[in-house]
């Protein structure tokens, strides 16, 4: 069996809308379960739950609440509560395609030495997309994340998305649950809960991939987009890859610096292309991008 985890804090609006497009599935509903992880809501997203599984008797949903609050607290939630031997995490805010389900688990069928998988995550913008935003700021402020049109292994750094992301229930035996210390924490932007799980599979050889069908399409509100909220999340990146790091050891914390570093050049040479292009502003978003992280990274709030 499949179990589809949820963790959700105050998202009702995106819901309802989420669970129809995993209702829409292809997939025997013998097949799954959903597992909504309600993390302290204060809206109405019990009672959009109530009324979907009123609505969809055939479907095994579960709602659950975990009252530590924190995103990967509501995650470890899931995998202790997952009556599935496979656990695919699915962003409140989003919705998916009709195969989305079938793709996992056909995969997972057919490759038994892969261990976990993740799929395309593509924005749905509310309002129009910036001018200034590029591939990096994309992936940074939607998710934004696909390596085409075939499966392969993830180019070296990267990862699943943590809100499209498949793994054997069998994984977290072997590299425990996720590092309450790091993901959000109600309004608090803190990130690296999946590269903190994912690092760990790569030192013990598990093998990640990624594939093309399972697409996950992000709902990106215009609070997104705005200056205030870039600045919190790139802050909050840097002072997670710092508590991510440091708890492995100082020579770790040391080599993080050492590529924020290289990844300050690489910042220069992309401000020099955009303002070579007449996009000088889309550069200058890089700029405040690697600012902040660094910021965050070296504890300076």
């Amino acid at each position: 069996m499949l179990t589809v985890i949820i963790c959700t804090y105050n998202r009702a609006k995106y819901i309802g809308p989420l669970l129809e497009s995993l209702a829409s599935n292809t997939l025997s509903k013998s097949e799954y379960e959903i597992l909504l992880v309600d993390n302290n809501c204060t809206d109405n997203t019990r009672a959009v739950c109530e009324q979907f599984a009123s609505t969809h008797p055939d479907i095994i949903f579960r709602y659950v609440v975990e009252t530590e609050q924190g995103l990967s607290a509501a995650k470890n939630c899931g995998i202790r509560e997952a009556h599935g031997d496979l656990i695919v995490y699915v962003d409140d805010d989003a919705l998916v395609d009709p195969n989305y389900l079938s793709d996992y688990v056909d995969y997972m069928a057919t490759h038994p030495d892969v261990m976990a998988l993740g799929g395309p995550i593509e924005p749905l913008y509310e309002t129009a997309e910036p001018e200034w935003m590029t591939p990096y700021t994309k992936a940074l402020l939607t998710a934004w994340m696909n390596y085409g049109d075939k499966p392969r292994e993830y180019p070296r750094g990267r990862y699943p998305g943590g809100g499209n992301a498949a793994y054997r229930k069998a994984v977290f035996d072997k590299v425990g649950l996720f590092n309450t210390e790091l993901g959000r924490k109600g309004n608090l932007l803190l990130a690296s809960e999946e590269k903190d799980i994912f690092d760990k599979m790569h030192s013990l050889g598990m093998k990640v991939l990624y594939i093309p069908g399972p697409v996950l399409h992000h709902c990106i509100p215009q609070a997104k987009l705005e200056e205030d909220y870039f600045n919190r999340l790139t802050l909050q990146i840097g002072k997670s890859e710092r508590a991510r790091t440091k708890a492995i050891g100082t020579g770790k914390y040391i080599n993080r610096l050492l590529s924020e570093a290289i990844k300050w050049g690489g910042t220069f040479v992309l401000l020099c292309g955009y303002t070579l292009q007449g996009h000088p502003f889309k550069g200058w978003k890089l700029v405040l991008f690697r600012r902040n992280v660094t910021r965050g990274l070296l504890g300076i709030d």
